[in-house]
């Protein structure tokens, strides 16, 4: 079923799991990720970043993973990642999007928290929730101009208090597409936050951070985890590997069949660990 965030984030806050977050970029991967969930019976949060609706468009990427969360068992978010552009948001809302993240941590805390609370006034009139950022987290690869900033606990209560959203993102030590986990996670400034800000807490980054980091960061606040590089290394290695094994097949379906349980058995494997 279609939920949005605040229909499984505040349970996970108090409690000492978490939901995970996958980042899918197309049928395949998300269908994978609907059957882990539906396997081990938990609820599951669909993310489409900038790459797949630069790619795909709002509407079509609503229209085709929407369906997925309706028909599913499980309580399925479909939520947009990483957005800059209030325009855009609005139109993910508007073709279906159940949640959104307006992404205003390159902005000065005056603006972030100004254009957050607009988004937010539209979000949840239309019964969309919103996620924001405060900090910057960086990534390894990719958008060179996105900064790193650590979380600052008194800019998060500030930003936790006065842009109405429902969750907030942190930059703790966490960052993005790490292929190894070799992110150092600042847990002292965690407690800071914790001890100023009541909503619920977001990790992006989590394919690099070590699972012992990760058991502990679930029994906090720390309530939605960003998952994507595993996921990706998962489909993408085992269907080079395929492919080069048969040289002489060429169906995309054959070989996505063949790749799909990888990105399953991924996405069991981090319920696991979050539950």
């Amino acid at each position: 079923m279609l939920v949005n965030l605040n229909d499984v984030l505040p349970e996970a806050a108090n409690s000492d799991y978490a939901v995970p977050c996958f980042n899918i970029f197309g049928y395949e991967d998300a269908r994978a990720i609907v059957d882990a969930a539906e396997e081990v019976n938990k609820p599951v949060i669909l993310a489409c970043n900038k790459d797949v609706i630069d790619f795909y468009g709002p509407v079509i990427a609503a229209t085709m993973f929407s369906e997925l969360a309706k028909n599913s068992s499980q309580k399925v978010v479909l939520h947009l990642d990483h957005t800059y552009e209030e325009h855009i948001v609005y139109q993910a809302i508007k073709a279906g999007f159940s949640s959104v993240m307006f992404d205003g941590s390159q902005l000065s805390l005056t603006d972030n928290i100004a254009r957050t609370k607009k988004v937010a006034e539209v979000a949840h009139a239309c019964g969309v929730s919103v996620e924001g950022e405060i900090g910057s987290v960086p990534y390894q690869e990719g958008r060179d101009h996105i900064k790193t900033i650590d979380t600052s606990p008194s800019e998060a209560q500030q930003y936790a208090e006065q842009s109405d959203l429902d969750c907030i993102a942190l930059s703790i030590g966490n960052v993005h597409r790490l292929t190894e986990p070799t992110s150092v996670i600042d847990f002292e400034l965690l407690k800071k936050v914790e001890a100023l800000v009541s909503k619920p807490l977001v990790i992006h980054g989590t394919s690099g951070i070590r699972d012992e980091d990760i058991l502990k960061l679930k029994k906090t606040r720390v309530s939605k985890f960003n998952i994507g590089t595993s996921l990706r290394q998962a489909l993408g290695h085992n269907l080079r590997d395929y492919m080069n094994a048969e040289t002489a097949k060429f169906d995309r379906l054959y070989f996505m069949k063949k790749a799909m349980p990888h990105v399953r058995e991924e996405a069991i494997r981090c319920f696991k660990l979050l539950s």
